[in-house]
């Protein structure tokens, strides 16, 4: 067995979107990855199917594995012949002791590349609306470790030369030396009131900044008993802030928003999320796919021979459409057969994906929902007329009972299914996470991923969903995903006036002027 090859891979500040092409790519080929908790662990999604993962995490009063055993780690992984991935917070080489991980492994003749990441040491300071440097207040940065107890730091730090070298000082890991780095640049020439930000938890929805001075900071540290992890930031560019503080006023700045649907689907509320400044956190509790069912798949193929026989086609929603153009191309047919058949959709993104294949729906109903589509045609409907149903196994028998009582032939063909997804791991992460209180939004995108989402919580030992859930904002898609949920003991928070996900999104944007539990 050859030897493998170890990534050290900076993992940018904390936003998972921060990371480098490089370093995701990385990510995506190994087959193990070694991260600790300073890196986002959304990351971790991008992990090829079956790769491992090690968590290594330090926090400041103890650590998971001491760095002499992560370095062996790497070079016993590479050993067995695998790819390796070390996932380490911000830029490895900026106090990520990197250099021993890459010294070891060079020792063993193992190859290893450093792929460079976004620095805290700028990032953290940018999401605080901070720049590093200024035309009119500082030409020029320093980065200095604030880790090492008071009497390492004046061996490393030379404060007669360090204060004034340069515009703007920045101070890592150094909440819990802040009364003596603050006296040390006071008498070494910064005056008491220079301008001192703190930056905790910097380009995640944990993001606080508390601002003083020289002469103030250590107070403040202890009175509002502010935490590590943060970046310090010293200089007249602090005084920036306030002009320049652009995530804070973003609509989700500070939320955490779990999305249950589909992991396929989920792309463009995600990204909508994002827009907004809320960080998501993808918890898919269903999967669709096309029917597997023989049965089912029995009556597809009866009707994929009878296309030129239906006088409507009546689309619900975009996995009706993209199921239906698949059984399509499975049974070799030919949507010209379809001759006769006037087409309706069901709101705007369905109507988009009937377009993307060259069809143009008839008309639009109001109401994204059943109940609209009988009301923009039921004018035009005639007993006796034949109407076809794309749609899932879970739909509801509310539109075909009603077609069948005014007189017409209405097949509901089930052209996908909708399958719950259970993982383990990722369920007792998401009680973890909501224990610790770090998830702030839910949000449900039907009445399936309700019931899904309280089976993975009672699959957990949860017995009382909604004790767990107090404090955080319910938002549902329509009132009969709502209606579930309230049935589920759930207290909704905001309900989409329509069933798509602008609407949603939209409906997210009030919880901005809510405090967040």
């Amino acid at each position: 067995m050859g030897k493998g090859i170890v990534y050290l891979v900076g993992a940018g500040p904390g936003d998972a979107k921060l990371i480098t092409l490089k370093g995701l790519e990385c990510i995506q080929r190994s087959d193990v990855i070694v991260y600790d908790r300073l890196a986002s662990p959304r990351l971790l999604k991008y992990m090829k199917a079956g790769a491992e993962k090690v968590y290594v995490g330090k926090l400041p009063d103890r650590h998971t594995m001491k760095q002499e055993d992560i370095n062996q780690l790497l070079v016993d992984l590479a050993l067995e012949g695998k790819v390796v991935t070390r996932l380490k917070g911000g830029d490895p080489t900026v106090f990520g002791r990197v250099g021993e991980e890459a010294e070891l492994l060079r020792t063993y003749d193992i190859e290893y590349e450093i792929v460079p990441g976004i620095t805290s040491a700028i990032a953290v300071p940018a999401y605080a609306g901070i720049p590093v440097t200024h035309r009119d207040l500082a030409s020029s940065f320093s980065v200095i470790t604030g880790h090492e107890s008071p009497d390492k730091l004046d061996k490393s730090i030379y404060w007669d030369k360090v204060t004034n070298a340069t515009g703007t000082l920045v101070f890592l890991m150094g909440v819990a030396k802040i009364d003596y780095i603050s006296e040390q640049l006071i008498n070494h020439g910064r005056p008491p009131e220079t301008p001192v930000a703190l930056v905790r938890w910097g380009t995640r929805p944990e993001q606080e900044t508390l601002v003083g001075t020289l002469a103030t900071i250590a107070e403040q540290v202890r009175t509002t008993n502010f935490q590590s992890p943060a970046v310090i930031i010293v200089g007249d560019v602090v005084l920036q802030r306030e002009k320049l503080k652009w995530v804070e006023r973003l609509p989700l700045f500070g939320r955490r928003v779990l999305v249950t649907r589909a992991r396929s689907q989920a792309s463009d509320l995600v990204q909508q999320i994002e827009d907004l400044g809320g960080e998501p956190l993808e918890f898919p509790v269903i999967e669709t796919r096309r029917t597997t069912k023989p049965d089912q798949l029995a009556v597809v193929r009866e009707v994929m021979h009878q296309l030129e026989s239906y006088d409507w086609a009546i689309f619900t929603s975009v996995n009706g459409v993209e199921c239906f153009f698949e059984h399509l191309r499975e049974n070799r047919m030919d949507i010209r057969r379809m001759t006769r058949a006037r087409v309706v959709a069901v709101g705007p993104k369905t109507a988009e994906a009937l377009e993307q294949h060259g069809i143009m729906p008839e008309s639009l109903p109001e109401q994204y929902r059943a109940e609209g589509i009988l009301d923009a045609i039921q004018s035009e409907l005639k007993a006796g007329q034949r109407v076809l149903l794309p749609r899932g196994d879970l739909a509801r028998a509310w539109l075909p009972d009603q077609l069948q009582q005014l007189g017409l032939d209405a097949t509901d063909l089930k052209v996908y299914e909708t399958v719950q997804v259970h993982d383990d791991e990722e369920e007792q992460q998401l009680i973890e996470r909501l224990e610790a209180h770090e998830i702030h939004v839910i949000t449900f995108t039907s009445s399936s991923t309700v019931t899904n989402f309280i089976e993975a919580l009672h699959r957990q030992g949860v017995k009382q969903p909604w004790t767990l859930l107090d404090g955080i904002d319910i938002a549902c898609i329509g009132p009969l995903t709502a209606e579930t949920a309230i049935k589920n003991g759930l207290t909704v928070s905001v309900v989409s006036q329509e069933a798509t996900i602008e609407s949603l999104v939209d409906s997210l944007r009030s919880l901005a002027a809510t405090p967040i539990h």
